[in-house]
């Protein structure tokens, strides 16, 4: 993946706003590892990290936490509502369990979250639609300063941020883009170049004024597997505006996806092909050729996770070298055996043993 950049003067865009909402932008860019002072003194146009700009958003969010209202922007990403509502959809299973999931979280806990997510389908029940529903009021939100340059603007923006993060979560919890067919948006555009910004995130059509905010797709995507662990889940959450930028801007890694979705299926046996292609929505020869333009094939991926799930477990656990060959889905420990022999040259006792070595620690059986 190439370098993904953001522009100066986005970063001091967000520090202005720290200061008109009267918090503490100097805290937040430190916290960062950024300077208020030399990011005044760039030029507006120069770039900077996109992992940086993160950073600097989660703090910033941090900041705004303060405030003792929902973070009405973009659906609150950064935010403590936000993490807690990702750890309730990891459990699911598909995206459609997970959106399920969502939209009891919000239910319950709207005043937390300042938005709830619900599923329709279409009449004919090959579309569905995320419907995102925010509650906000203008007058008594302490996010909108009388002073601040959104007045008019922030109708569209809480709406349209919001389904943008869900269209990026949902690819992100899938592994591969979720393909909108059509957005609409409960508010006015405020300007031409926002709308056709809006197309190019989408790449779908963008309808305002409508009567209410969705983002559509294909009914089949809500079949497509959770291919992400709670430990992904929270590397994800410590870099969630980056991890979203990216997915926006990039095409999503089959790779990574498959990997995922292989650390997910352990202990037991592993899927095969024609199943991994099925979770994932694809058919067998559109995998194998997204796989050969990555340089990676299945069985190399399985031998990687199972190579890394091994070693972590020979240094951490107490597990058997029979337990770990069942947990990795092998018929019998002298197959597990071989294959990790293949992999780093000694035997999974041999290597546990140079690892307590390394550590001082007694090797177990």
């Amino acid at each position: 993946m190439s370098e993904i950049t953001v522009r100066v003067a986005k970063f001091v865009r967000l520090l202005d706003y720290l200061a008109a909402l009267e918090l503490d932008q100097h805290a937040a860019a430190r916290e960062a590892g950024l300077s208020v002072a030399q990011l005044r003194a760039a030029a507006p146009d120069s770039t900077l990290s996109a992992r940086q700009y993160a950073r600097l958003y989660k703090t910033a969010v941090d900041q705004m936490q303060r405030l003792g209202q929902p973070v009405p922007w973009g659906a609150g990403v950064g935010s403590e509502a936000f993490a807690l509502m990702c750890h309730c959809l990891i459990s699911a299973r598909t995206l459609g369990e997970a959106l399920a999931l969502a939209e009891r979280f919000g239910r319950l806990l709207m005043p937390q979250l300042g938005y709830r997510v619900s599923l329709t389908l279409s009449e004919g029940g090959d579309r569905a639609g995320l419907v995102y529903q925010v509650e906000f009021d203008e007058q008594s939100s302490g996010f909108i300063p009388p002073d601040w340059g959104l007045i008019g603007q922030q109708a569209a923006v809480i709406r349209a941020s919001g389904l943008q993060v869900w269209h990026a979560l949902c690819g992100w919890l899938t592994g591969q883009p979720l393909r909108a067919e059509a957005v609409t948006v409960a508010a006015p555009p405020f300007s031409a170049g926002y709308a056709q910004a809006l197309g190019l995130v989408f790449r779908c059509p963008v309808t305002f004024h409508a009567e209410r905010n969705a983002l559509w797709f294909s009914a089949d995507h809500l079949q497509r597997r959770i291919v992400h662990s709670g430990e992904s889940l929270r590397e994800f959450l410590a870099n969630a505006v980056y991890q979203l930028i990216a997915i926006d801007r990039e095409p999503a890694s089959v790779s990574a996806a498959i990997r995922s979705l292989v650390v997910v299926e352990l202990p037991g046996p592993l899927p095969g092909f024609a199943e991994i292609a099925r979770q994932l929505g694809l058919s067998e020869s559109s995998l194998r050729r997204r796989l050969q333009a990555e340089g990676s094939s299945y069985q190399e991926i399985k031998d990687e996770v199972r190579c890394t799930v091994a070693m972590e477990r020979l240094r951490a656990s107490r597990d058997t070298v029979a337990e770990l060959g069942e947990y990795l889905g092998f018929a019998e420990p002298g197959s597990f055996v071989r294959s990790f022999k293949s992999w780093t040259g000694v035997t999974p006792q041999a290597w546990r043993e140079q690892q307590s070595a390394k550590s001082g620690k007694q090797p177990t059986a």
